[in-house]
């Protein structure tokens, strides 16, 4: 807990991150509600069930062959906290690396690496490495860091969780050696009651229809709902809905709010307001409409739809052609407008799709990854530069690693997206994968029946030693003399009887 004094009052709110900082004048405040109500076990967490059961039952069940956890999910969903009352619902140590520059290869080994194999110093029963932000290893690629990771994986004898925001932003080898935990976002109906626990532990009354709007705004991200009731409450002991104008996380219309609404009653001054308040271009517009024109049932429904957003697709062409941007607001109401005509009112019953570009440019993209992160682990191999295995050596590469593909991808390390971008056929590559699976774990029992069996060895050379015996440095003690007897006294007399 943290306290302020100031003589200014700023408020800065970061929608993106969640963040707010209030110095507020005058007076001491009790800062960062969200860490104050962070919570401590598994059962206080909010929302997300069966994830957490999952959590419990891998913790419970956990031995050296047990994979490890990604908790993925949007921001605020409880991944973190989750985590951590994991460990201490079952007494782990916990050694966490979460900073985005602490992620080469070097830091990497020396703190999850060592930890990983090492028994815990406190005391207690395991280590629980966590990994946060895990998807932010691309800038560092280049260091190892990724590469590290998954060698912490392979060789680690303690519990490891790896915490996501995007799945797909983390490694495919590092992907396929985990179990996956999805967090989803929350529903406000779960998030209002902790925010009334909240305000009751503050002594702060509150209005149920002032918490409903908050968990409403806050779109499922429980860390944004706290940081807006504390905005809420500031100099106030009373919560009521007119208080909320200053706490609103973001109240922009998203996307989705967008394609809903065209599809759904929505009148027409509110859908092109809601289409100013979207933060994207008409041309993008014009995509996330297309891709969800296919949920419309009768075919004369979608005939027109398509209508009116090709006339819109004109006047985008004419705005470019005369840089007149004027006409951007024709295409944007001919588009909404004329979709929502068509569609009639009668809602969208599925869920919103993203365009089918942006879906073809992300297979394009991850090909591309694939194939720069194997083209670099050929080349680390072969101590060449990318460059000249793609340009000299790659055709041949494929034909050898046609003929071989279980040497190859165990001598390049290639994981199943490697390998197939040479085979161009998955269920062989799978069968690769399977049998150097299977080889690894192997390969891990005979190192622990090895392990126990020099522990055994050790144990019963203890018990076989004996101690030897203490030689003493001290001089030998002179032996004890018998007493002589007595002998009489010589007199005068005694002294002639010899003779």
């Amino acid at each position: 807990m943290y306290h302020y004094n100031t003589n200014i009052m700023i408020l800065v709110m970061n929608s993106a991150s969640s963040d707010i900082i209030y110095l507020i004048y005058g007076q001491s405040v009790d800062m960062d509600w969200v860490e104050k109500y962070r919570p401590l076990h598994l059962e206080d967490v909010v929302g997300n069930g069966p994830a957490i059961r999952q959590m419990l039952d891998w913790a419970s069940a956990w031995n050296k062959e047990s994979r490890p956890l990604i908790l993925y999910g949007k921001p605020g969903t409880g991944k973190t906290s989750s985590a951590y009352a994991l460990a201490r619902d079952m007494a782990w140590e916990v050694v966490e690396l979460n900073a985005s520059d602490q992620r080469t290869k070097a830091v990497i080994e020396r703190v999850a690496g060592t930890s990983s194999t090492t028994g815990s110093l406190t005391g207690a029963k395991r280590k629980l490495i966590i990994l946060d932000e895990a998807d932010n290893l691309q800038g560092n690629a280049d260091r190892g860091g990724a590469r590290a990771i998954l060698d912490v994986i392979k060789k680690s004898r303690q519990p490891i969780i790896l915490i996501a925001n995007e799945l797909y932003d983390l490694p495919a080898e590092i992907r396929s050696r985990c179990d996956l935990v999805q967090f989803r976002a929350l529903q406000a109906r779960s998030v209002a009651p902790r925010l009334k626990y909240i305000c009751s532990a503050e002594k702060r009354s509150c209005s149920d229809i002032a918490l409903r709007d908050i968990a409403e705004e806050a779109h499922g991200d429980m860390r944004a709902a706290v940081n807006m009731l504390y905005a809420t409450a500031i100099g106030r002991d009373q919560i009521v809905e007119d208080s909320l104008s200053t706490s609103r996380k973001d109240s922009r219309s998203s996307i989705f709010d967008l394609i809903s609404g065209i599809f759904g009653r929505t009148d027409s001054e509110k859908l092109l307001r809601m289409s100013y308040e979207v933060d994207e271009t008409p041309e993008t517009l014009a995509q996330w409409i297309e891709a969800n024109v296919t949920h419309l049932k009768d075919i004369s429904q979608v005939t027109r739809a398509y209508d009116s957003l090709s006339r819109a697709d004109e006047y985008l062409g004419y705005t470019y052609r005369q840089q007149y941007h004027t006409l951007w607001r024709y295409a944007t109401a001919l588009m909404i407008l004329g979709v929502s005509d068509a569609a009639g009112s009668e809602g969208i019953h599925a869920r919103i799709s993203s365009p089918e570009r942006w879906k073809r440019m992300g297979t394009y993209r991850k090909q591309k990854n694939v194939r720069i992160n194997t083209l670099h682990s050929i080349a680390e191999r072969l101590h060449m530069s990318q460059g000249t295995v793609k340009e000299g050596y790659l055709s041949q590469l494929g034909i050898l690693i046609e003929k071989d593909p279980l040497g190859y991808a165990k001598e390049f390390s290639l994981d199943a997206d490697g390998l197939n971008m040479f085979l161009h056929d998955k269920a062989k590559t799978q069968g690769v994968m399977k049998t150097i699976a299977a080889e690894e774990k192997a390969r891990e029992k005979e190192r622990d029946l090895l392990d126990k069996e020099a522990e055994k060895k050790r144990k019963s050379a203890e018990r076989k030693k004996e101690p030897a015996p203490v030689q003493s440095t001290l001089p030998p003690e002179p032996a004890e003399q018998e007493p002589a007897p007595d002998e009489p006294k010589k007199t005068q007399k005694t002294l002639f009887d010899g003779f």
